[in-house]
């Protein structure tokens, strides 16, 4: 370290113990090393913690956002709307699937999509809507059902499964939240389908990983759903490792080419342990939190608000905004943070403003408010390897930085 770096605080390491380092020998030890009954233990736990009569696990968030839109039939000649403030990932799975990637700009002075313009977006191609639980926040997605029930009339199904909902279908990107709550309800029951991220940077993590889950109340066979996602996450093939085992059974079929993208036993054994202490967690993000806010809010920055009166966030993100200042000056901060030791980052870079975007005809003078969210943003560490004196540590050198950054 040099002398004027007292700490070298990483943004976001992964909390793992001594438990999930044994729990992944004994799945070495075990022989099932790929997807096994660690992985179907781990898929029962996640819906017994949400409340939901099903889970699947895949090797990401991502998979379990596409694999979601194949099942569902959107493809070529359907649109599906996302945020433009957001990570790739809940874009590129539409042009992934041969569909219109439609953005919507967020609210002023909001990481949300602004829900006027999501409900000008949506036509008679629409398909789907990808909102995006920034943060650990969960959306309004009562105002979200509410645009999609006042759009019912231009719903064109194409197939049985769209016809069951007959309206555009919500599939959360919550990557960041799992765990929080809004109005009672668990992420995971709120949303027609809810995607999970448990990559290494996740506040419950299996390295790599993710899993989707759907609502009780839709009307739909979960078996045959559950089936959809083995089938379309291992080639297509009619049985997988486990089934294969049966006496006799080695015999599959492969009832389309499809995709290989499951989660292995390895994956699920530090996901059951991590789901054990998943609540000491969130608690301990929160005391983070509340920390931040204490310390940050009174000399003006702005930060996400992760809790209220009806809603708690999962606690993944700390956003901070610093009025007034512009690219360039963030930029400057960002770099003196990192000389005295604090790892910092930006969420998100607007899609627009990446090549990929702009390659399709996404232009950021459309996006205003996202832009605006963007230029002044600012994570600090926000993880349950922060001991107080780091967090302090954060708060007096932020404090400081800005101090000289305005002068």
């Amino acid at each position: 370290m040099t002398k004027t770096q007292e700490r070298s605080i990483s943004f976001s390491p992964p909390d793992i113990s001594q438990e999930e380092i044994e729990e992944v020998i004994k799945s070495l030890k075990s022989g099932w090393i790929t997807t096994g009954p660690k992985t179907k233990e781990f898929e029962s736990k996640i819906a017994e913690y949400i409340g939901v009569n099903r889970a699947v696990c895949l090797n990401s968030a991502t998979a379990a956002m596409e694999l979601t839109l194949r099942i569902l039939g959107i493809g070529p000649g359907d649109e599906v709307i996302t945020s433009a403030y957001t990570y790739t990932a809940s874009a590129s799975i539409i042009e992934h699937v041969g569909a219109k990637i439609v953005l919507v700009d967020t609210a002023h002075n909001s990481y949300e999509m602004d829900y006027a313009k999501l409900s000008e977006a949506i036509t008679e191609k629409t398909k789907a809507i990808i909102p995006v639980d920034i943060a650990g926040k969960i959306c309004d997605y009562d105002k979200i059902h509410e645009i999609v029930e006042s759009k019912k009339s231009l719903f064109q199904a194409n197939n049985a499964l769209q016809w069951t909902f007959n309206r555009v279908i919500i599939m959360a990107d919550a990557a960041h939240a799992f765990g929080a709550s809004r109005n009672g309800q668990k992420c995971g029951q709120i949303a027609d389908f809810t995607c999970f991220s448990f990559h290494a940077v996740k506040n419950l993590t299996t390295a790599e990983g993710g899993a989707v889950v759907w609502r009780n109340d839709l009307g739909l066979d979960d078996d045959w759903i559950y089936k959809q996602y083995m089938l379309y996450s291992l080639h297509g093939q009619s049985k997988d490792a486990l089934a294969k085992t049966q006496i006799g059974a080695w015999e599959y079929d492969i009832v389309y080419p499809a995709y290989k993208c499951n989660m292995t036993d390895i994956m699920s054994s530090i996901g059951l342990v991590q789901l054990k202490r998943y609540d000491t967690f969130v608690n301990r993000r929160k005391e983070i939190i509340e920390k931040y806010d204490n310390g940050l809010l009174p000399i003006g920055i702005e930060s996400l608000p992760h809790f209220g009166d009806n809603y708690a966030s999962s606690g993944h993100l700390y956003f901070t905004r610093i009025p007034g200042i512009e690219e360039p000056e963030r930029n400057e901060i960002i770099k003196r943070l990192a000389k005295v030791g604090i790892a910092s980052n930006v969420h998100y870079k607007p899609l627009p403003l990446f090549t990929a975007y702009k390659n399709l005809g996404f232009d950021i003078s459309n996006y205003p408010n996202a832009y605006n969210m963007y230029k002044n943003e600012i994570t600090l560490p926000l993880h349950t390897l922060l001991v107080d004196e780091d967090v302090e540590y954060i708060i007096k050198n932020y404090k400081k930085i800005i101090t000289e950054v305005y002068k």
